[in-house]
């Protein structure tokens, strides 16, 4: 599909599930509630949202959360979704800590690669961002394995005042494994508005006083914004993902699906399209397509997050699918 601003989106991320294992504090601290049970789509209605999709020019799946391995049958759903025709590629973000004994099935499904959330090395520093909850030793082993098993695998780090010492230590793995390590900036989005940002300058500053000769690389990593850097001391790569320092939008590619089956156009604004009410009312695959469409056509030009009092999106990421 192509959108109004002559942007081609052929990817889609879709929470399957707002429900997490941590409760890391930008994302979804303690006193969150989770969705109804009943609210969330299920893995056939999503099916019949991605079969959608394709149809129309979607072929780049993302599987998301909340924590997409605390929902039961996750595996088996990314096994179906890999067997639709017109799919070319299905990733996973996860925090890691169920990944290992998933990685089994998830592998014979044919997953494309996984990105793994991991914003400290430190286990104090761990278990303080994530609620108390977790292990960074149980989310380094599953990194561990999975780029044994061959399967591509990312770090995912969002900056954060609390972490900014860990930002060499955290880049250090893509010289010890053949991983990238992106670095996520903290978006004015949920409970990140409330929290100070760390610029990507002050982390290259970091990096290069470690790997002097890093250096910007025109690779294509993935379908998403991170621009990377290479140097000879990595084995991997390490990514910025800066979208409020630099602006993407002129080349975004995605649209969102949420749990309760939003389907939302741009993270930013509090828009979408209610497949959910769609799907359970009896809507026809025309209309479902529609609805779709519909959605892109109304994609904004760009996000306004150098403009906090024009975002009007007040959810939380967990609610969206981060």
């Amino acid at each position: 599909m192509i959108d109004q601003y002559g942007r081609k989106i052929d990817y889609m991320r879709i929470s399957v599930t707002d429900r997490c294992n941590l409760r890391c504090r930008y994302c979804m601290p303690e006193d969150m509630a989770p969705a109804k049970q009943q609210e969330i789509l299920e893995y056939e209605e999503l099916l019949r949202v991605c079969a959608a999709a394709v149809e129309l020019g979607i072929c780049k799946f993302k599987i998301t959360g909340g924590e997409p391995l605390v929902r039961k049958g996750c595996g088996a759903f990314i096994c179906r979704l890999k067997e639709l025709p017109g799919v070319e590629q299905v990733t996973l973000t996860t925090n890691g800590l169920l990944l290992e004994e998933n990685l089994d099935l998830i592998c014979r499904a044919g997953l494309d690669g996984v990105n793994v959330s991991l914003d400290s090395l430190d286990e104090a520093l761990f278990r303080a961002l994530s609620g108390g909850r977790g292990s960074a030793a149980a989310v380094l082993s599953a990194v561990r394995h999975s780029a044994e098993r061959g399967l591509k695998t990312k770090i995912n780090t969002v900056l954060l005042e609390e972490n900014r010492d860990q930002v060499e230590s955290l880049a250090a793995l893509a010289a010890e494994l053949p991983v990238d390590v992106r670095f996520i900036e903290l978006m004015p989005i949920g409970f990140g508005r409330a929290m100070r940002r760390v610029g990507p300058e002050e982390v290259l500053e970091k990096l290069r006083g470690r790997w002097p000769d890093l250096e910007p690389t025109e690779e294509k990593r993935g379908n998403g914004p991170a621009h990377y850097y290479k140097s000879a001391g990595l084995q991997g790569r390490i990514g910025l993902i800066d979208a409020v320092s630099h602006k993407f939008c002129a080349s975004c590619n995605r649209i969102r699906l949420t749990g309760t089956g939003q389907l939302k156009p741009c993270l930013c604004y509090d828009t979408a399209a209610d497949l959910r009410t769609l799907l359970r009312e009896g809507g026809s695959d025309e209309e479902l397509k529609k609805a779709i469409a519909c959605c892109v056509a109304a994609k904004p030009r760009a996000h306004s997050f150098d403009s906090p009092r024009d975002i009007t999106e007040k959810k939380a990421m967990s609610q969206i699918g981060g």
